[in-house]
């Protein structure tokens, strides 16, 4: 039987450490459709997964990747057949699961979305978990009642990958963003991926005021603690945040008074385990209205073996954008 690489995760200690093997398609999870892989993708889950630093991984080995694109091989789910492309962002990818740093997937019928039209495999994982979580954040934020003339959008980790993608996409639709960083050397390439303004991390610094003055008409949050907590503090009158990470801890301290005296809304932002319906929904946006503009600067391309020193490189917030990793 044919191998072929895979980056995967093995249990030391506590935790885990990733390494590169050599596979067999019959050391893969079960799942009624195989896949020959095209691209994945890097997030900060598969930095913590594959260096050890955090606990994603619930059942060791697994092959690493919460992301993956490619070509059906064979199917035994009559939704699917040979030559279609699919792509598969979340669920138990990397977790329970092996996930997509490897030439074949075998995944659930049930977890894969056809790859739209208009979108590339490549495009698929440039765009990824942090594509379809700024994409899944906007249109949460639209239903919220956040439109262009309500005022300014604040997107705080503004290199990150969400966070640049959700500036590109939301600058493309009218909105006039305001990025934070604490990377003074980036502030040029925010504002060509569609930042009007810039602003440093001491912009959201720890306050002891319950309300400080109304700015901001909806944000986007991937840093959480005591900037999300400033955050809310300045918020306009009904305005709406979105909250989906926690780079700056897992802890909220606020009050109550932005929520009955300006209505604010916080909106949390759970990109695994969306519904199909609406999945399908926001990748189809994904490829229309919400396509960044600017991806040829928000990516960059690595192989499977420079898998670690990448991961090392996001863990000290030394990267930014995307990094899709070529597979196939």
């Amino acid at each position: 039987m044919d191998k072929f690489p895979a980056y995967r995760v093995f249990k030391e200690g506590d935790t885990g450490r990733g390494r590169l093997v050599e596979l067999t398609a019959d050391d893969l999870d079960p799942g009624e459709v195989v896949i020959k892989t095209a691209y994945s993708s890097v997030n900060f889950k598969d930095a913590l997964t594959g260096t050890g630093a955090g606990k994603i991984v619930t059942r060791y080995p697994s092959v690493g990747g919460c992301d993956g694109s490619g070509t059906v091989l064979a199917s035994g789910d009559a939704r699917f057949k040979p030559g279609d492309e699919v792509l598969c962002t979340g669920y138990d990818m990397a977790r329970s699961h092996d996930g997509g740093y490897a030439g074949l997937m075998r995944l659930p019928a049930e977890w894969l979305v056809p790859l739209p039209p208009g979108l590339s495999l490549f495009d698929a994982m440039a765009l990824g978990t942090a594509g379809y979580t700024s994409a899944l954040a906007i249109d949460l934020l639209e239903l919220n009642g956040m439109a262009p003339d309500k005022g300014k959008v604040l997107v705080n980790g503004a290199t990150g990958g969400c966070a640049s993608l959700a500036i590109d996409m939301l600058a493309r639709l009218g909105y006039s963003v305001t990025a934070v960083t604490g990377k003074t050397g980036e502030h040029e390439y925010l504002k060509k991926i569609g930042a009007s303004a810039v602003l440093g991390r001491e912009a959201l610094a720890p306050g002891t005021r319950p309300l400080d003055k109304s700015v901001w008409a909806a944000a986007f949050d991937s840093v959480g603690g005591t900037q999300l907590a400033a955050m809310i503090r300045s918020m306009q009158q009904h305005g709406v945040i979105a909250s989906f990470g926690n780079a700056g801890g897992i802890e909220l301290t606020t009050t109550v008074l932005p929520f009955i005296l300006r209505g604010v809304r916080l909106v949390g932002v759970d990109s695994a385990y969306t519904p199909m319906a609406i999945r399908k929904r926001v990748w189809h946006r994904l490829a229309t209205d919400l396509r960044p503009r600017h991806l040829d600067d928000i990516v960059r391309v690595i192989k499977l073996e420079d898998l670690h020193a990448t991961f090392e490189s996001m863990l000290q917030q030394q990267t930014r954008g995307r990094v899709v990793v070529k597979v196939g």
